[in-house]
């Protein structure tokens, strides 16, 4: 089944070239099945490309999804159009106003990572949109920034920053093979790592938390919040083939001193192109998420939260 989305959004077309599954909504109305909504709390700069990148993972899966935006009311972003942002976002108080529920959030990751949580200009309605989950959405993943501000809101889990930052495609343990959220996972996985903090497991697990992809070199990875219906992600799974290249000739041409990113191009040499190796798991996560969602959610969708 496809993804609905607006056909003026620019991944309508990205990912109709791509061979995935599109809709639009006029198109979804007409189908006698009730799609799943999810939606994408955006905090990222580069709003059309993390848009693309989730779409393109959510929209593989063989359920038919009306995906929403979302963005923070407080906040206006300086590296999106205005124009974009206005016909395809809505923000947060528009949302929580109208009462509506969703299946799915997705909180994305943000760059800043160094500010402390409650320094965030934003952390006053990103909290109450965490509080608002519990009882307006059936599942949420908190992606690296946003997973751990999550575990951090729910649980008082501290961050902690790195000496240098953790930047390449780290493997990473399978711990729980039987977690519905790793069908089919292999019992390694390489995953993009890009942050300058972390989050310490015994901690993570002190909290009540299930640790379930963890790296020697990284740490922890994808864990399981069961009390709040929520999977924090710390790294990468829905990063493009070239979005490590992006961020470190981005940093190379700023002057900043960065290491070229573990494991991602061909003997870690820059001029050659960078292979992918997360693809097939960052589907396989993502159509679980979303099956784990399918099969517990309400047909009903004013009993979400109830």
């Amino acid at each position: 089944m496809p993804i609905t989305l607006p056909q003026t959004l620019p991944a309508f077309d990205i990912l109709s070239r791509e061979g995935v599954m599109v809709m639009s909504p006029g198109r979804a109305a007409t189908q006698d099945i009730r799609p799943l909504r999810i939606a994408l709390l955006n905090l990222m700069p580069k709003k059309i490309q993390t848009e693309n990148q989730f779409a393109r993972l959510i929209g593989a899966t063989p359920l038919q999804i009306d995906f929403q935006l979302i963005r923070i009311t407080s906040h206006q972003t300086k590296n999106t159009a205005a124009e974009h942002m206005e016909e395809f976002y809505r923000p947060f108080e528009e949302v929580e106003a109208s009462g509506e529920k969703f299946d799915g959030l997705i909180v994305t990751g943000a760059p800043i990572e160094k500010i402390d949580f409650a320094e965030v200009t934003y952390w006053d309605e990103l909290s109450r949109i965490f509080d608002w989950t519990q009882s307006h959405v059936y599942s949420t993943f908190g992606v690296c920034w946003g997973g751990m501000a999550m575990a951090y809101h729910f649980h008082g889990i501290q961050k902690h920053l790195l000496d240098h930052k953790a930047f390449g495609c780290f493997r990473h343990e399978n711990l729980a093979p039987t977690s519905p959220y790793l069908r089919g996972f292999s019992d390694e996985v390489l995953v993009p790592v890009s942050r300058w903090t972390e989050m310490h497991r015994d901690e993570i697990e002190a909290a009540g938390l299930k640790t379930l992809i963890s790296s020697p070199e990284t740490g922890p990875c994808l864990v399981e919040d069961e009390s709040h219906r929520a999977l924090y992600v710390f790294n990468h799974f829905e990063y493009d083939s070239g979005t490590l290249k992006e961020e470190y000739d981005r940093d190379i041409a700023a002057g900043k001193a960065i290491n070229v990113p573990k494991n991602y191009y061909p003997d870690d040499d820059p001029t050659r192109k960078p292979a992918n190796n997360w693809r097939s798991h960052a589907h396989l996560l993502f159509g679980n998420w979303i099956n784990e969602i399918y099969q517990g959610t309400p047909y009903d969708m004013a009993q979400i939260g109830r």
